[in-house]
């Protein structure tokens, strides 16, 4: 069987930039926000632009909104566990993101690749690894739930090695070092975990209350904790940084709350990391290069992420 990621020709139908550089954007030093471990500073639109994409939703978005739906695409593990099928039954497009979480099905799965997902009618298939080792259930088949993003940690490693028994291992180790029991390996226990899950929450809800109390100019940001830059996620419009915001902050909150620490980094080496993802189009693709990656539609970035 083919599996077809389709193109979209009329998604960019409206003008958008092609780069996101600082032509663009400007990180808002004077603007971050900090709660306990997690420093996050905001990336904002320029005055006078405004890109948008009307029409483009996030998966969590169209899940929520009944506009998609996910399935398994078989009963046995070996053919199907990297695949899932996703329905699209609205007229409107549908934004995946590597390293978001679905639990449920026969194991809980990642989305492998950033892809679009136009409304065709038809099945379409999304790559996956598998993040619950110790469970592949062929009788019975849980209903799929959207689950938010993965911590950097794991976001790192499978953009960086794509390789399912190297995700397993950094999900075992996180596991054990959180001392998190799971019968079936599986990382989303975590969200159920009796020390983490108050944590996660109280930084969870500390930056949503920001988000919900500043202006819509923001298209990402980068993160903080320690004496590290965790990461760094910027999009090509608001509204698609918007469409994934509060599933990208689960993420980082439980990057911060699980390997983080009191902040001590100066912004001056977080501008120079900036800089290298910022400045121009050489310099970003050369960093990302090893360092994260960028996601683009017909030549367009739509999305930068990087640790």
């Amino acid at each position: 069987m083919k599996y077809l990621f389709l193109s979209v020709l009329v998604f960019f139908s409206i003008t958008v930039q092609a780069q996101i550089t600082y032509d663009r954007v400007y990180v808002d030093y004077d603007s971050a926000w900090q709660y306990k471990n997690l420093k996050l500073i905001p990336i904002r639109q320029k005055k006078g632009i405004d890109d948008q994409l009307p029409g483009v939703v996030s998966l969590s978005q169209a899940i929520q909104k009944g506009y998609a739906t996910i399935s398994e695409r078989g009963t046995a593990s070996t053919e199907n566990v990297h695949f899932l099928r996703i329905n699209n039954n609205s007229d409107k497009s549908v934004l995946i993101s590597s390293g978001e979480l679905i639990s449920g099905g026969r194991q809980d799965r990642m989305i492998a690749k950033d892809t679009i997902l136009v409304p065709t009618g038809k099945d379409q298939y999304v790559p996956v690894m598998c993040v619950e080792e110790g469970r592949w259930t062929e009788k019975k088949e849980k209903k799929f739930v959207y689950s938010d993003f993965a911590n950097n940690h794991l976001r790192k490693a499978l953009d960086l090695e794509k390789n399912q028994v190297l995700i397993w291992r950094e999900i075992n180790s996180q596991l054990g070092q959180g001392d998190i029991k799971s019968t079936t390996l599986a990382y989303l226990s975590r969200n159920v975990d009796k020390k983490l899950a108050p944590l996660n929450d109280e930084y969870f809800k500390y930056f949503q209350n920001k988000f919900r109390h500043t202006d819509s100019t923001i298209v990402g940001f980068v993160c903080v904790s320690g004496d590290r830059i965790i990461g760094c996620d910027i999009f090509a419009t608001t509204g698609l940084f918007y469409g994934q915001l509060e599933p990208l902050l689960k993420g980082y909150t439980d990057e911060a709350v699980f390997f983080g620490a009191p902040v001590s980094l100066p912004d001056k080496p977080v501008k120079e990391y900036m800089d290298k993802i910022l400045t121009d189009e050489k310099s970003q693709e050369e960093f990302v290069k090893y360092n994260g990656k960028i996601f683009r539609q017909d030549g367009k970035v739509i999305h930068i992420n990087t640790f």
